[in-house]
C-alpha cells in the first residue's frame, strides 16, 4: 500500500522529471501570437486554444476536453475560444477548478526585443518570449502538475480536475460572465486556482491575497470646430492639448499621489520592501524619484493609482504651427481593495468634468470596470496552498498583495460563492509580464510545478 511519504516524494520525483517536456511545450506555445485585441489576427488565438486542447487531450485523464466560446453580452458577438476540460470527483473528494488564459499582449516596439517575441529564448535561466511567463507558463503549470499526478499514482486517483483556460484575458475577459453562467455546472469547483500573479522574489513563493480593482476609460477632448494656425490664433484661442495637459495635471499632486476626491484607499500594514529593492524590479534609474506617500508598498497594493495609457495626437513626425482641435487619451485607473470600480471611475470622470478648461468639451467611451479582491484567508484550501508552496519550493510562502488587477475573479466570486479561490503564479519580479523582453525564471517554474502537483496530491488525499 502507499504511503502517504511515498505518494508525496513520487508527484515530487515525477513533477522534477517532466520539466524539459514541460518547457518544450511551453516553447511551442510561445511560438503562438495568440493576441486577442482588435485588430490581430483571430485565427490565431484560435491556433493557440487547438494546440491547448491537444496537451490537455494527450494527459489523458478527462470525461471532456472541448474549445468554447461565450458571447459578448454588450455587443453579441463571439468571445474567443477556451479550453473546458472535466474530470468528476469520486469517493467524496473535492473538485478543483484550475484556470490560466492563453492569450498574450501585443509585443509592443519589437526593436526593444533582445531576441524575437514569437521565438522562445533561453538566457542565462530564462525563457525569453511573449507569454512565456503570463500565462502561457501557467497553463504549462498546470499541465505538468496533472502530468505528475498521473505518473506518480495512475489514471484512477479521485480528485475532481476542472481546467478552463481562456483566450482573451489580456483582451478584458469580456465574454468571461457569460462563459461562466454558459457553463456553471461544468465549472463548479470546491477549490478555484488562478495561475496568473506573480511571486514575491525568484526563489520566494507567494499566495495573492489582495488585488487592486481597476477602471479603464477613453477620454476626449475638445476645443476646437477645426484646426487653425497657431501663430495667427495662438494666445487667444486654447488648443485641446492645452486643455488636455492642464486638466490631466489635477488628477495627482505634487508627489505624485492621486488627488480625486471620492477614491478610498485600504489601511493594512504591508512587508518591509526597499526603495532600492524597487529600483531594481521596476526598472527606476537613479535620479528618478518614487511616487506617492507611505510605505512602498502600500502604494501599490492598497492606494489607488492613474496611469494615461495612450494618447492620439499630432506625432512629431506630423507637428506642424496648427492649434489642435481634438485629443484623445485613455486613462487606467487602478482602485484600492474595497471601493467598487464604478464608484472609482464616477469619482475619476466627476473630477475631470470639474477641471476641463476653458469649457472644453468631454466625451467618455468604452468604460470597463473590475473590481478589486480580498482572499479569505481562513479557509482549509489556503492552509493546504501554503503547505504545498513550502514544500515544493523549500521556503515558506508569503502572503502578498499586488497592484495589478484580475477582474473576473469578482465573476468567479459572484457565480461560485462557496469556492475557496487561491491565486498564484510562476513570475517573478523580473518577469517583465506586459512588457518587452519578457521571461520566465526556469527555476521558479520547476518549483510551481512541484507545488502544484503536491497540492493536488493533498487534495486527492483528504477525506
Amino acid at each position: 500500500m502507499t504511503t502517504e511519504l511515498s505518494r508525496k516524494d513520487a508527484v515530487r520525483a515525477a513533477a522534477a522529471s517532466g520539466i524539459p517536456v514541460a518547457l518544450a511545450d511551453l516553447g511551442a506555445l510561445v511560438r503562438i501570437p495568440s493576441i486577442a485585441f482588435p485588430g490581430f489576427d483571430p485565427g490565431a488565438v484560435a491556433q493557440s486554444a487547438e494546440a491547448v486542447a491537444e496537451l490537455v487531450r494527450g494527459l489523458d485523464l478527462f470525461d471532456s476536453v472541448e474549445i468554447r466560446n461565450a458571447v459578448i453580452a454588450d455587443t453579441g458577438e463571439a468571445g474567443q475560444p477556451a479550453v473546458l476540460a472535466t474530470r468528476a470527483a469520486r469517493n467524496g473528494r473535492p473538485t478543483i477548478l484550475l484556470y490560466a488564459h492563453h492569450d498574450v499582449q501585443p509585443v509592443g516596439d519589437e526593436s526593444l526585443w533582445e531576441s524575437p517575441p514569437f521565438e522562445p529564448t533561453l538566457r542565462q535561466g530564462r525563457l525569453y518570449g511573449r507569454g512565456a511567463a503570463d500565462d502561457k507558463a501557467g497553463i504549462m503549470a498546470h499541465v505538468a502538475a496533472l502530468r505528475a499526478l498521473k505518473q506518480a499514482l495512475g489514471n484512477d486517483f479521485d480528485l475532481g480536475v476542472v481546467l478552463f483556460f481562456e483566450g482573451e484575458e489580456e483582451a478584458g475577459s469580456r465574454s468571461f460572465a457569460q462563459f461562466l453562467s454558459d457553463n456553471a455546472e461544468a465549472l463548479r469547483a470546491d477549490v478555484i486556482v488562478v495561475a496568473d500573479s506573480g511571486n514575491w522574489d525568484a526563489t520566494t513563493p507567494a499566495l495573492t491575497v489582495s488585488l487592486r480593482g481597476n477602471t479603464r476609460f477613453t477620454l476626449k477632448v475638445r476645443t476646437l470646430e477645426h484646426a487653425s494656425h497657431s501663430g495667427m490664433f495662438g494666445g487667444a484661442v486654447p488648443d485641446a492639448m492645452l486643455a488636455t495637459v492642464k486638466m490631466l495635471s489635477t488628477l495627482w499632486d505634487d508627489d505624485g499621489a492621486v488627488a480625486v476626491p471620492g477614491l478610498s484607499e485600504r489601511d493594512a500594514e504591508t512587508p518591509t520592501y526597499s526603495e532600492e529593492t524597487l529600483r531594481d524590479e521596476a526598472g527606476l534609474p537613479e535620479g528618478v524619484s518614487p511616487i506617492g506617500r507611505g510605505s512602498i508598498l502600500s502604494r501599490i497594493w492598497n492606494k489607488p493609482s492613474i496611469t494615461i495609457t495612450g494618447i492620439d495626437a499630432p506625432s512629431v513626425a506630423n507637428a506642424s504651427n496648427t492649434l489642435t482641435p481634438e485629443v484623445t487619451v485613455v486613462i487606467s485607473a487602478r482602485v484600492a481593495p474595497g471601493q467598487p470600480a464604478r464608484e472609482a471611475y464616477a469619482a475619476v470622470e466627476a473630477h475631470l468634468r470639474a477641471n476641463a478648461p476653458f469649457g472644453a468639451q468631454l466625451e467618455f467611451v468604452d468604460q470597463d470596470y473590475g473590481d478589486a479582491f480580498l482572499v479569505d484567508t481562513s479557509g482549509w484550501a489556503v492552509a493546504a496552498a501554503r503547505d504545498a508552496l513550502h514544500e515544493g519550493y523549500g521556503v515558506e510562502p508569503v502572503d502578498i498583495g499586488v497592484g495589478g488587477s484580475i477582474p473576473f475573479i469578482a465573476d468567479l466570486v459572484r457565480e461560485f460563492p462557496g469556492a475557496q479561490i487561491l491565486v498564484t503564479g510562476v513570475e517573478d519580479p523580473h518577469a517583465k509580464a506586459h512588457s518587452p523582453n519578457e521571461s520566465l525564471h526556469l527555476d521558479t517554474f520547476r518549483n510551481a510545478v512541484a507545488s502544484e502537483a503536491l497540492l493536488l496530491e493533498a487534495l486527492d488525499s483528504r477525506a
